[in-house]
């Protein structure tokens, strides 16, 4: 059952984001702040164990475990295929720039919007070589595969994102559907600031339009002076049995095969699934796409031994990310029984006026989200408290400040998502680009803050001139 322990309830997860930073070590840090929060709590130590029992056998972890294990899977087929390989190899034969081939990880993390899980390891993965060609640091390289996933897929009203926040909204006001929340959520969407300005300042920062500051103009000088895509002492989040997978000799792949329609299968199941089903089938894409490629690759000469070989390696890549999403996860259910959320928002209701509504339910779901990593479990506490309040001070009409409100709980809970050590979403950046997780946050958040400082003014700007 959910308790309030007031100030002591923010402990566990400002200790693990103190301890992350200070230590470099996020497994670490994150078990550190569990057994400390279990402790604060009264449950002794073998209040440790039952958390990870509790917080694990559930099916929400299972889903991810089994999304992760597949995603590793399908990554180590295309290694093993030499399908990024080949990817690299035919961008390469464009003769792009330095920008040029950052711009196109841009554009890919938009593409697959769909997933915020698939979208950073794929356009991780998928360009890391052909950045470490280039000189981009795998800093710069997970900056922009994370700043292409929860922000790009908070923005479509195809996503799981959108049936959630449009599910939660039923019920408010007048809302009174899921057509009548969608239709909210839409209109929305041109509200969210923070999720579009992140999107559009990794642009500016590739180009150039905006100049780089703070770790991640140090990190861009070590990769173009020194060559050096990490820092000395770093710890890419990947495992060496997934980094290490050299292409199988004598092997005759194709590019298309290999590469372009494994995307497809997952692509085609996530949204069709969506369309159909309204629950976009992510883990079961790349089962699907595991399969598929797996039987390509054996009708291509590959033996079936090494086929399995190379997806237990695979999977084995995976595991200090899924150690830490376990981690993650842990500390979560822990600040949700703490009641971190409910304390935050108990010292800052007081707060809450008509024109800094917007402002202030940015502020406070950004801080939620970047104290427990995640967004979804920010929604779930914002909207029933933000939103009401705007339809009270409208009436019960659906206005500007209703959807501007909205709008805010979404972009707060993505900047959480987005930028936090303790986030899901930024943990499979720094996997897929075998980015050392630290390294990727301190480098990132400097970016982030800046956004979410800009957003924060806007609102303020919006909530006095005409909201």
């Amino acid at each position: 059952m959910d308790t309030n322990l007031g100030l002591v309830s923010v402990l566990p997860a400002t200790l693990a984001i103190i301890l992350a930073f200070v230590t470099r070590n996020t497994v670490f840090s994150l078990a550190v702040a569990c057994l400390v929060g279990v402790l604060a709590m009264g449950n002794g130590l073998m209040g440790f164990p039952t958390l990870l029992k509790e917080t694990l056998g559930t099916t929400s972890f299972s889903w991810i475990l089994l999304l992760e294990l597949f995603i590793g899977t399908v990554i180590a087929f295309f290694q093993r295929t030499g399908a990024v390989q080949n990817f690299s190899g035919w961008i390469e034969k464009r003769h792009l720039s330095r920008i040029k081939v950052q711009l196109i990880g841009w554009v890919m993390g938009m593409f697959v919007f769909f997933s915020d899980y698939f979208s950073p390891l794929f356009v991780g993965t998928t360009m890391r070589n052909l950045c470490d060609r280039y000189k981009v640091s795998r800093e710069k390289l997970a900056y922009i595969a994370d700043s292409t996933s929860a922000p790009v897929s908070v923005l479509m009203p195809i996503t799981g994102w959108a049936v959630f926040i449009s599910g939660l909204l039923i019920g408010m006001g007048p809302i009174e559907d899921a057509h009548q929340a969608m239709s909210v959520f839409i209109h929305a969407i041109p509200f969210n600031l923070y999720a579009w300005v992140s999107v559009i300042v990794v642009g500016l920062v590739i180009m150039g339009l905006i100049p780089l500051f703070g770790p991640m103009k140090k990190a861009e000088r070590r990769a173009l002076e020194e060559g050096k895509v990490l820092r000395d002492g770093a710890e890419p989040l990947m495992g060496e049995e997934l980094t290490d997978i050299t292409p199988y000799p004598g092997a005759k792949t194709s590019l298309f095969l290999n590469f372009f329609l494994p995307v497809l299968v997952v692509i085609s199941i996530a949204i069709g699934t969506f369309i159909v089903m309204g629950s976009a089938k992510t883990m079961e894409a790349f089962l699907g796409a595991s399969v598929v490629l797996g039987i390509i690759m054996r009708a291509q000469g590959i033996p079936l031994n090494d086929i399995i070989k190379t997806a237990v390696s695979g999977m084995k890549g995976v595991m200090p990310a899924i150690v830490i999403l376990a981690l993650a996860y842990s500390l979560n259910q822990l600040s949700k029984d703490m009641g971190t959320a409910q304390y935050i928002v108990s010292v800052t209701e007081d707060w809450l006026t008509p024109h800094l509504l917007p402002a202030m339910t940015f502020m406070i779901a950004a801080v939620i989200a970047f104290s427990t990593g995640t967004s979804w479990g920010t929604f779930a506490i914002m909207m029933p408290l933000a939103v009401p309040v705007a339809f009270t001070l409208t009436g019960d009409n659906i206005t500007p400040l209703v959807y501007a409100t909205v709008a805010a709980v979404a972009g707060g809970g993505v900047f959480g998502d987005h930028c936090s050590p303790l986030s899901d979403t930024s943990v499979l950046a720094s996997t897929g680009a075998a980015s050392d997780h630290i390294d990727h946050v301190k480098t990132q958040i400097p970016f982030a803050l800046a956004v979410a400082v800009l957003t924060l003014g806007l609102y303020l700007i919006a909530g006095f001139s005409w909201l």
